[in-house]
């Protein structure tokens, strides 16, 4: 069978990792029959990743490069590269970190389980088969308090709330791609997956590879304003949601 589907990756200085990363995309493609990947690229991005993207993408239509200058910040990319996916036309859409942070073998299976009735398809390394590695301590502790807090807090049940890798059917896409978010960093996967909690979703096991050791001061700062906007609104008993 083949699947309509789109990757949305934002790319930032992963000339190191560039043709490790798009050869593996190749070979997913290849074996599906079908796929689009959509690289955006913005001015945070200091290497040749641009040029890089820009020559794949006259060699290879499979790839398209969406240079967004003008994002503010990387929830900006992600929203950049999803509505060059909508432009597309494809059914389903899944976004994923470059730099093989997220294994590409894994999306067989993210479409599959979009195929099978599921709006959302949520990564997870919290629960059987996923896992995480090369990765520093702090940066795993971040990620599973990051879940038990929005859990507690937020009232959601999700074993993983914080990875990147996840996919929807384009209709979800179209009611969040601009819908006013919060977040300006990657906190915006779990505020997400709490506007999204009435959607029908299920989390899927991933292998994520984290070389980076830690998280800005600043993003972290705006994980609790986040956080603490919809604990305000559910404590009000104001439903805030997309569904």
């Amino acid at each position: 069978m083949k699947f309509n589907f789109a990757l949305v990756t934002p790319m930032a200085n992963e000339s190191a990792e560039f043709k490790l990363f798009t050869d593996s995309i190749k070979r997913t493609f290849n074996n599906l029959e079908a796929g689009k990947a959509y690289l955006v690229v913005d001015t945070v991005s200091k290497d040749n990743t641009l040029d890089l993207c820009q020559e794949l993408s006259q060699i290879d239509p499979r790839f398209e490069t969406v240079w967004a200058p003008n994002n503010k910040n990387i929830v900006d990319a992600y929203m950049s590269g999803y509505r060059a996916a909508l432009e597309g036309g494809h059914d389903y859409i899944i976004e994923m970190d470059a730099g093989m942070s997220h294994d590409p073998d894994a999306i067989p299976m993210f479409l599959r389980v979009l195929n099978e009735g599921n709006e959302c398809a949520f990564g997870s390394r919290f629960i059987n088969g996923g896992s995480i590695f090369e990765s520093n301590i702090k940066r795993t502790i971040l990620s599973k308090s990051g879940t038990v807090l929005s859990n507690v807090l937020l009232g959601t049940k999700l074993y993983d709330a914080t990875s990147g890798f996840q996919g929807f059917h384009a209709h979800i896409v179209k009611k969040f791609v601009n819908y006013p978010l919060l977040s300006k960093a990657h906190f915006y996967q779990t505020e997400l997956r709490y506007l999204l909690r009435e959607t029908r979703f299920i989390e899927v096991p991933i292998h994520y590879r984290a070389p980076s050791p830690s998280v800005s001061k600043k993003a972290i700062l705006n994980s609790f304003s986040v956080l603490g906007h919809y604990l305000k609104q559910r404590l009000q008993s104001k439903s805030v949601k997309i569904s």
